[in-house]
């Protein structure tokens, strides 16, 4: 099994960031547009790419205030959708302040109030999927949005 991941450094602390991963409100306002309901006592997120790809569904698995979220893909999506893959993956959005800054960047690093390190997981990936590369660069690209508003929305 294949796992994309992606590391992205915030100019902003972690509660900030944790607050943006772990609300349907928090995630509307850099991914796209969540709704939520209660499934079996279980939290789940869902959203609406477009008709050719059906709704995403993902159970809340964990939260751990400003350390951790994940969730698990519960849908199923058509073949011809790049979410095809995402059934049975877990995305999760492991976070920690950076403090170890090289000597080089010290002076740099004394202008930024706080910066997080978010480590980005989906596992559980078929590796001949055909759009495991296309969804890598898709997270990437919605990761940077997350990065923007955590660092220029106060």
């Amino acid at each position: 099994m294949a796992t994309i991941n992606h590391q992205v450094w915030i100019n902003a602390d972690v509660a900030r960031v944790y607050e943006a991963l772990s609300s349907a409100e928090g995630i509307s306002r850099w991914w796209d547009k969540q709704t939520t309901r209660l499934t079996d006592g279980a939290l789940i997120l869902e959203h609406s790419p477009g008709p050719e790809h059906g709704v995403v569904q993902l159970k809340v698995v964990e939260m751990t205030p400003d350390r951790r979220v994940e969730w698990e893909c519960i849908s199923s999506h058509p073949r011809t959708s790049p979410a095809s893959g995402w059934s049975g993956t877990h995305i999760a959005f492991e976070l920690r302040e950076r403090k170890d800054f090289p000597p080089a960047l010290t002076s740099w690093a004394a202008a930024i109030p706080a910066q997080a390190i978010l480590d980005f997981r989906q596992s559980g990936w078929d590796e001949r999927n055909d759009y495991l590369g296309f969804c890598s660069f898709a997270w990437a690209e919605v990761l940077l949005r997350l990065k923007t508003m955590c660092e220029t929305a106060r």
